[in-house]
């Protein structure tokens, strides 16, 4: 067989990474106890199973509460959740894995119900017109309250500290969540930012929020254990609607980051649905980014194991994360190694607490799951 090019090691930065199968970041919503941490007989086993990725990128983790919109979800901003990280970060570097943290704050897609009644916070008073699963069930979302100045400043300080507690937890890195319709990129389209200050209205205003908060994250901890994840032809998901500025303000981003900043990657997402018909949108991500960015590039959405090896022997991308196939194949690498077909998911159980549907998926190869 034709040689497998996902399955080679990779440099990234200090970090060697034995293969360039990355574990995407996936809500899955088992973070069910009062204090929204991980627990050990759950999320450690789980991420432990998946140890033999190049690289596992967690879940969101809120930076505050205010940054909530989805039940059960860990954060990074409490002594019990730094001290439930700990133990999973643990766990799966006993088995020879490599885990960053990916750090949230979701604005405007979160409901009243998660605050106490108040507002959820975004760049402008814009209603993103979509649906939130609350402690109650399923609701529209409100329009939001736009961030003053003190709270985007103090939101910057959230991140900064959760970037902080994830390395004291253990972690290799963190991921800024900068993409799918959250809030940073709630900033950078002016779809739903309208804001007539520093942080709106050209590109580089609508930016600035991301990269204050990316000097900040960096001045605490080292830019090489620092990644960033964008989706700039996301549309009609989330909220956002792209426009005739939306691609070059991904454009102006990442060109930023690839001549400014040595991260440790930025992480990439091809179109979620079918934009072809939008005049506006870039259909191919990774060929559109390659060129633009000098550093390791992270391509995701609707990869299998030809698709991934295409990719990267192409080097429009260094490396290759996978969302759902993980979910039901914990093995995944073993799986691509030896030519084993892959396991179907559940959808019914991906957001459901214990371990249905969590734990319980078998590995079929001889690549090694510790503590299975």
């Amino acid at each position: 067989m034709k040689e497998q090019v996902i399955l080679n090691d990779y440099l990234m930065g200090e970090l060697k990474l034995p293969n360039r199968v990355v574990m995407a970041p996936m809500t899955r919503s088992r973070a069910n106890n009062e204090h929204n941490a991980p627990t050990e007989d759950l999320h450690a086993p789980y991420y432990t199973q998946r140890a033999t990725a190049g690289l596992i990128i967690t879940e969101g983790l809120q930076v505050s509460k205010r940054g909530i919109g989805y039940i059960n979800t860990p954060g990074i901003h409490s002594r019990e959740q730094v001290n439930g990280w700990k133990k999973v970060t643990k766990s799966v570097h006993r088995a020879g894995g490599r885990i960053f943290a990916q750090l949230w704050h979701v604005g405007r897609i979160s409901h009243p119900d998660f605050h106490n009644g108040d507002l959820p916070l975004a760049p402008s008073a814009i209603n993103p017109e979509a649906e939130v699963f609350t402690p109650e069930g399923n609701k529209q979302t409100v329009t939001p309250k736009e961030m003053s100045i003190e709270e985007i400043k103090e939101t910057q300080n959230e991140f900064v500290q959760a970037a902080i507690n994830a390395i004291e937890a253990g972690f290799d890195g963190v991921e800024i969540h900068s993409s799918n319709g959250y809030l940073f990129h709630q900033f950078f389209n002016k779809t739903c930012n309208i804001r007539t200050d520093e942080y709106g209205g050209s590109i580089e205003n609508r930016a600035r929020f991301f990269f204050e908060v990316l000097d900040a994250i960096i001045n605490e901890i080292p830019q090489s254990k620092v990644g960033a994840r964008f989706n700039p032809s996301l549309h009609n998901i989330f909220g956002m609607t792209m426009d005739e500025e939306t691609i070059p303000t991904f454009d102006y981003i990442i060109q930023k980051l690839s001549s400014d900043y040595q991260l440790a990657y930025i992480h990439l997402s091809e179109p979620f649905n079918d934009v072809s018909d939008i005049e506006y949108a870039e259909t191919e991500i990774a060929k559109r980014y390659r060129p633009m960015y000098n550093g390791t590039l992270m391509i995701n959405a609707g990869f299998d194991q030809e698709k991934a090896n295409r990719v990267v022997e192409s080097g429009d991308a260094d490396l290759v994360a996978f969302g759902k196939l993980y979910i039901s194949n914990p093995d995944l690498v073993g799986r691509f190694r030896e030519n084993v077909e892959t396991s179907p998911w559940n959808e019914d159980t991906f957001y459901t607490p214990g371990k249905e549907g969590y734990l319980d998926y078998e590995a079929k190869t001889r690549e090694l799951i510790p503590n299975k």
